[in-house]
């Protein structure tokens, strides 16, 4: 295998992106090996590697005496088309070694574009498609993420799916199956065992039925399974596993730098976000461990750059002080601190003077809404005032691009409301005349605007998604208000985000559509390059299965969702009522000024949330 790979490689573009061998990969004698975990990421090496969760689990496993974590990635189509010319199977990264000779197969699923990437991926692997086909402990299956919390897409094709945060719970799940393999368990008896380590889900065990109007009649658990699956998290961020000795890749990734995590959750409750909702309790550390995690990310890595991250990264309460710290050391080992995710409504010219005392990049925000109506029913927490000033402390501090991102479609929006986003564009550049430094340079507003997508575990789960012909309406409305030079603007391509509404709230019947579209060729649809509408539109022909049923349907609040028997922390009763406020066009506030009984904090032991 591997002298075939040395002869296709030179061949294709960006051939780092398949050799391994890079700085802080890490190595095992396989002969100490007992468990082999193939850790697959469902998009190119570039996306990936930029991932923080996939790095900390990497390091999460690697820990593990006996265990051994190997990377593998999605093909481009160049390297793919090599792979099945030449009988090629995937392969994992550290040892050229065919995913099919694994123990484990896990995938981490971020976003619901990349599921046809996991189909692929096992089909380039030669490993069965359906979990039904697999028999016995080898080529087990299973998957974490985000994605995971409405998993019924995926559930013929997945083992089971490990729900929440994966720290604690992986270790458990590869600790049982060593114990499996070592005592020659049947799958059945693995998978009855590893269904009692909390937050798993076998989907195998669980019967869907329908009414005949199409919606879900019942879930029904097998004998012994849970009824419901509370996602796990991780207590302690302080004490909790972080790698500190990230790979260096060995070509240019996304994300090429180190990442240092601030904290886990949101204050905020934005009513659109999944995040949001899904990641609560907030849990952070303390600005002396991320001090010291990020001196030896940078000492271990050589990385010329570190990111703060977080959801709201300026929510952090030991910003100032971590950054005070931070920044002396950066200065003088010419690292660049970067610090994303900030809200208008805490914006700190001062913080930022520091950052950026060599050039002054663009600044980004996200109002979403351009009437503060519509704010306040997302429960953006962000007013025009708020905005505005923010725009003028920057431009007088010398800034002259700024960023802002903004959805259509959100519930309960009129023209009024897009036509809002004009108005305050407008007044940004009128911020900007009556208030810039710098006016030689020019004023550059660039202007996004996203295809809502309604999301399970959120207060908009049962929303109705409008019409891609709708959506482009209010996209033409907006853009023939533009009336100055300085904007640019950008929308979304629709037909992505309506497939994506399908696949975030779908059901088990969406799985064959996945299948289908998958043999016709769909693959990387997250990438204009790859990404065919009408391979999809064939698909769920040839399924017989009606998109709209999942978008502009919208879902009854009485209606049985197929993610129900998933518990996120945050309890229905909760998105319900939030809902209904949100038609009010009432804010709720966020968790800092009072606790709004979301159920969250019962995740935590003590029950306290940190904030």
């Amino acid at each position: 295998m591997t002298d075939l790979l040395h002869r296709i490689l030179p061949t294709v573009q960006k051939p780092a992106r398949y050799t391994g061998g890079e700085f802080n990969e890490i190595q095992k004698n396989p002969d100490s090996v007992r468990v082999n975990v193939a850790f697959c990421f469902p998009d190119t090496y570039e996306i990936g590697m930029s991932n923080v969760g996939m790095r900390i689990l990497y390091g999460v496993m690697n820990e593990m005496e006996g265990v051994w974590c190997q990377r593998v990635f999605a093909p481009w189509g160049d390297v793919e088309d090599a792979m099945r010319q030449n009988h090629l199977p995937l392969w994992a990264l550290e040892s050229q070694r065919p995913v099919k000779e694994f123990d484990m197969i896990a995938f981490t699923i971020g976003y619901e574009m990349s599921y046809t990437n996991i189909l692929n991926m096992l089909n380039l692997a030669g490993v069965p498609l359906h979990a039904a086909e697999r028999h016995g402990l080898e080529n087990m299956v299973f998957a974490g993420g985000v994605c995971t919390f409405n998993p019924e897409p995926l559930a013929p094709f997945v083992d089971f799916f490990s729900l929440g945060e994966g720290e604690e719970s992986t270790v458990e799940i590869v600790r049982l199956y060593d114990r499996a393999k070592t005592e020659c368990w049947s799958k059945e008896a693995f998978l009855e065992e590893v269904s009692k380590i909390a937050g798993v889900y076998v989907p195998s065990f669980y019967e869907h039925s329908y009414n005949e109007d199409g919606t879900l009649k019942s879930i029904t658990a097998k004998e012994g399974a849970p009824t419901k699956l509370t996602k796990r998290i991780v207590q302690d961020l302080d004490h909790a596993y972080f790698p500190t000795k990230m790979i260096v890749p060995s070509t240019e990734i996304v994300h090429d730098r180190a990442n240092l995590e601030l904290f886990r959750g949101c204050i905020r409750g934005c009513r659109f976000c999944q995040a949001g909702f899904s990641c609560r309790p907030v849990r952070k550390k303390s600005p002396e461990v991320l001090y010291r995690q990020a001196v030896e990310c940078l000492e271990n890595s050589g990385a010329s750059e570190i990111t703060l991250s977080s959801l709201s990264t300026s929510d952090y309460r030991g910003l100032k002080e971590l950054t005070d710290n931070m920044i002396p050391y950066c200065a003088e080992n010419k690292v660049n601190l970067s610090v994303p995710s900030l809200r208008a409504d805490n914006f700190s010219r001062e913080l930022m003077e520091k950052l950026q005392t060599v050039r002054k990049t663009g600044l980004t925000f996200a109002p979403e809404a351009g009437t503060q109506r519509l704010r306040d029913v997302i429960n953006k927490n962000l007013t025009e005032d708020e905005i505005l000033t923010t725009c003028a402390n920057a431009f007088s501090g010398g800034w002259s691009s700024v960023k802002l991102y903004f959805m259509l479609g959100l519930p309960t929006e009129t023209d009024e409301d897009v036509l809002g986003i004009a108005d305050l564009v407008w007044k940004v550049i009128k911020t900007w005349k009556e208030c810039a430094t710098n006016k030689k340079r020019g004023l550059r507003v660039h202007v996004a605007t996203a295809f809502f997508v309604p999301k399970p575990h959120t207060p908009f789960q049962w929303e109705k998604q409008i019409t891609t012909e709708e959506y482009l309406r209010r996209c033409r409305l907006l853009k023939d208000h533009f009336y100055s030079k300085s904007i640019t603007y950008n929308y979304h391509t629709p037909d992505i985000s309506r497939l994506e509404s399908v696949m975030a709230r779908g059901d088990r019947r969406i799985a064959p559509v996945l299948e289908e579209a998958a043999r016709l060729g769909a693959k990387l649809d997250g990438w204009d390059e790859y990404f065919n509408n009408d391979i999809w539109m064939q698909a769920f022909q040839n399924c017989g299965v009606d998109m709209d049923f999942y978008t502009t349907r919208g879902f009854g609040e009485d209606e049985l969702l197929a993610w129900d028997p998933i518990d996120v922390g945050v309890n229905k009763n909760f998105l319900l009522r939030e809902r209904h406020t949100a038609y009010e066009s009432k804010i709720t506030p966020d968790c800092r000024h009072s606790c709004s009984g979301c159920g969250a904090n019962c995740l935590l032991e003590g029950g306290g949330c940190d904030e």
